[in-house]
């Protein structure tokens, strides 16, 4: 019998999960994997930016707010989430910037930030990771350290020598990065806007664009992986939703038809950066090379030489 495929998604904050790759995660557990999304952080120092939630009883209560709302995107897109512990660390602003307050997520060691990671990988067992670049997908600091944590942890999960406290030890076999806002699907989605005779709303935002990659110093990835997921778009949209402080249903990311996006760009977009499974590239399917052992009973416990 073939084994159940396990993914895990490691984000920085809840809304992060929605945001990227989520239709992705809805197409798999809707094909039967096992999918985790493991939470960084509580989220608990995010501005609230959807105008219609900006009261004093929801920045009061703000973490316990988050923790709710990603409950219910939790279980909108049929996930498992857990969150690893830590508190946000806010997005610095200012010249200079500011300094990151005493005891918040980005400013814990990389192998204290990569522990209950490690635990979660030897808990579920996990084949696939996906997490963010080096520069966080953009340059949060609690994004840049969930990259690092999250390498550190695909790293160690199946050495017995490091963690040993962790549980079992656990090799996954392939780790991704989100490549979730390349200027392509943008540019692909404006001039599909515009030949419909819809409003364009990215038309200002693509004129910023350099600029913008220059100041966050955002590298251009291969895209290695599209996955269809036209499908669970309307999914991923009511998670999105879900996150009320942070998302205006009204906003920029609900501009464009779900049909045309169908159309026009109906993946989402990955780059595979560690593989311990031969795949041949470019692929389809996050598990390509996976599924192969899978259905062999092949059990990974430690890392490929």
């Amino acid at each position: 019998m073939a084994e159940q495929l396990r993914l895990m998604a490691v984000h920085a904050h809840p809304d992060d999960e929605s945001s990227k790759g989520a239709a992705t995660m809805a197409r798999y557990v809707a094909e039967g994997a096992d999918v985790l999304v493991a939470t960084m952080t509580g989220g608990e120092r995010g501005s609230i930016l959807n105008p219609a939630m900006d009261r004093p009883e929801i920045r009061d209560n703000i973490a316990e707010v988050r923790r709710a709302e990603m409950d219910r995107a939790r279980e909108i897109l049929g996930v498992r989430q857990e969150f690893m512990g830590f508190v946000d660390s806010g997005l610095p602003e200012g010249d200079p910037l500011p300094p990151l307050p005493e005891g918040c997520f980005a400013l814990q060691s990389v192998e204290d930030a990569a522990e209950p990671l490690v635990r979660a990988i030897r808990r579920q067992r996990t084949q696939v990771m996906i997490t963010y670049d080096e520069n966080g997908g953009y340059p949060h600091p609690d994004h840049v350290m969930t990259y690092k944590a999250s390498v550190e942890a695909f790293e160690a999960a199946g050495d017995p020598d490091r963690y040993p406290d962790a549980g079992e030890p656990w090799q996954p076999l392939k780790l991704y990065y989100h490549v979730s806002f390349t200027k392509d699907r943008f540019v692909a989605l404006s001039e599909a806007m515009t030949a419909r005779g819809l409003e364009n709303p990215y038309e200002e935002w693509l004129k910023r664009w350099e600029e913008r990659s220059e100041r966050w110093e955002m590298k251009t990835w291969e895209v290695t992986t599209r996955v269809q997921a036209a499908e669970y778009f309307e999914t991923r949209d009511r998670a999105l939703i879900a996150h009320a402080t942070q998302i205006d249903p009204t906003g920029f990311w609900f501009a464009v038809p779900l049909d045309l996006q169908a159309e026009v760009w109906p993946t989402e977009e990955f780059h595979l950066a560690r593989s311990l499974v031969d795949t041949e590239l470019p692929e389809d399917d996050l598990f390509a090379g996976v599924r192969e052992q899978a259905g062999a009973g092949t059990v990974h416990t430690q890392a490929a030489d």
